[in-house]
């Protein structure tokens, strides 16, 4: 599967970027994506769906607690749905956060896609991560791919090959292509010996992407310096079980093996230009 698109999205239409709490999310690698995009792009919510219809709560439970004017209140497992202004993305961006519901997927997904629909979204581009058989001393990679034959000759991406069982961001991808829209899908690879959330890392890896698709800089705050953390916390972990760090030495040479030969001209070229954007529009990172 292709970890670089070699171009953005091919108009400025509005895009759903959809992450799902669960079998999906790996590390809390997507939703915190896309919580970092509900920040830093001030989004406003717009709409959500019933919980009653799409989830077991003995499954997940709605928590009881305080709330802004200090009254007890209960929060529910729901999926929001928010709206990011176009002054601020270059484009409007739906942001879709939710947990994978227990029940009735179809008309889960067929509620989600009739709100994009009716916000004039055309592409829709599902956000995961899963745990996989990579370095953490190494690029997290972050595959992409789509059903589209037309979208990946114009951007870069993989033909879909997977089979076997599917979560809820499989499913809204099919969907989306059944009705007819641009439909694509990105994976974050996250080093399966330290799954626990968060993975910051792999967080980002996803936001170069998006933004890389989008065709404009995301400001990354403080998160550079927590992937840095997170990398020197697992290399003290790695230094102190030696069956560990072993284990990453194989990772690190099966990588780099399969990396060879070195970085592309191309891929230095994005990332010179992922530079220049940021400094001109002073996003850091």
């Amino acid at each position: 599967m292709s970890e670089h698109g070699p171009a953005e999205l091919p108009d400025d239409e509005p895009v759903m970027l959809a992450a799902f709490e669960g079998w999906n999310d790996a590390g809390s690698a997507a939703t915190q994506a896309l919580e970092h995009l509900h920040e830093v792009w001030d989004a406003e919510q717009v709409d959500e769906l019933d919980p009653e219809e799409y989830h077991d709560f003995q499954v997940n439970r709605p928590v009881i607690g305080p709330g802004p004017d200090g009254t007890r209140e209960i929060t529910w497992p729901t999926t929001a749905v928010a709206l990011a202004d176009a002054n601020r993305t270059g484009r409007r961006v739906v942001l879709v956060h939710g947990i994978e519901p227990s029940m009735r997927w179809r008309r889960y997904c067929a509620e989600l896609l009739d709100i994009a629909a009716g916000m004039g979204v055309r592409t829709v581009v599902t956000v995961g991560a899963l745990l996989a058989d990579v370095p953490h001393t190494r690029p997290i990679p972050v595959n992409s791919t789509s059903e589209d034959p037309h979208l990946r000759e114009l951007i870069g991406l993989d033909p879909n090959t997977y089979e076997g069982p599917t979560g809820i961001v499989g499913v809204l991808q099919h969907e989306a292509a059944v009705r007819g829209m641009r439909a694509m899908s990105l994976w974050a690879a996250v080093p399966h010996y330290v799954a626990h959330p968060p993975s910051p890392k792999a967080t980002l890896a996803i936001l170069h992407r998006i933004e890389q698709l989008l065709g404009e800089p995301v400001p990354l705050g403080e998160l550079p310096d927590d992937a840095v953390a997170w990398q020197h916390g697992v290399d003290e972990l790695a230094g102190e079980d030696n069956e560990i760090g072993e284990y990453v030495r194989q990772l690190e040479e099966a990588k780099d093996t399969a990396d060879l030969p070195e970085a592309s001209g191309e891929a230095i070229a994005q990332e010179f230009e992922r530079y220049l954007r940021r400094r001109d529009k002073g996003t850091g990172g």
